[in-house]
């Protein structure tokens, strides 16, 4: 696998909680120069780096980030703000207490609200595997696909754990046809990103990439 052809497949992400511009202008000038499938970044950065780069980086922020128990309503009112700035894909936060409680249906109805809210854009929903069961990894992977979801997604990078194969190869078992996969959190090295990707991913997400394979 070439450097280009993983490059395609990584959301260049720049998410602490003190980003600066000056940092996340970098990430922007590295995926223009290496062509990433999009830069992640906080909401607040949304509107400036689409009024500085306009079309030539493809603008990806997060919902309901990291713990996801924020209300519904909250979250598709930021899924609207953001596309209303430029962002042409949203990552969401599942609410994890809806999970614990065994509440899937509300789980489903939540990220059926937020791709309704998100329409054409694209809708990635992060589980935050680390704080899940087997069990429960099953059932989020149905809600997702029944909740019509873009993708599925591993972590925040923000829990106690990141992507594992066996969470991919598992969600690869239990998400419906037209779901994709997102690893993020942890991924670290070449090896990692194609195993990845061999297993099926369409992103990955990681602030590591750019640097590591130019």
């Amino acid at each position: 696998m070439t450097n280009q052809e993983i490059l395609s497949h990584i959301d260049h992400t720049l998410l602490k909680q003190v980003s600066t511009w000056e940092g996340i202008q970098k990430i922007c000038e590295e995926a223009i120069q290496y062509q990433t499938a999009s830069i992640c970044i906080p909401p607040t950065y949304i509107e400036r780096v689409k009024k500085t780069y306009g079309d030539k980086v493809n603008i990806c922020t997060v919902i309901g980030f990291p713990n996801g128990y924020n209300t519904t309503e909250t979250k598709v009112f930021e899924v609207k703000d953001a596309i209303e700035k430029g962002a042409s894909e949203v990552d969401m936060v599942i609410n994890l207490c809806h999970v614990k409680n065994g509440d899937f249906d509300k789980v489903t109805d939540e990220i059926k609200a937020l791709k309704k809210a998100a329409g054409s854009k694209i809708l990635k929903v992060i589980v935050e595997t680390c704080f899940l069961t087997e069990d429960e990894k099953i059932k989020v992977c149905q809600c997702v696909t029944d909740a019509g979801a873009d993708y599925i997604k591993t972590s925040t990078g923000f829990g106690t754990g990141g992507a594992t194969i066996e969470d991919i190869n598992l969600f690869a078992k239990h998400i419906g046809p037209s779901v994709k996969m997102k690893a993020a959190g942890g991924v670290k090295t070449r090896d990692d990103l194609e195993m990845f990707l061999g297993a099926g991913c369409d992103r990955i997400g990681t602030s590591s990439a750019v640097g590591m394979l130019k």
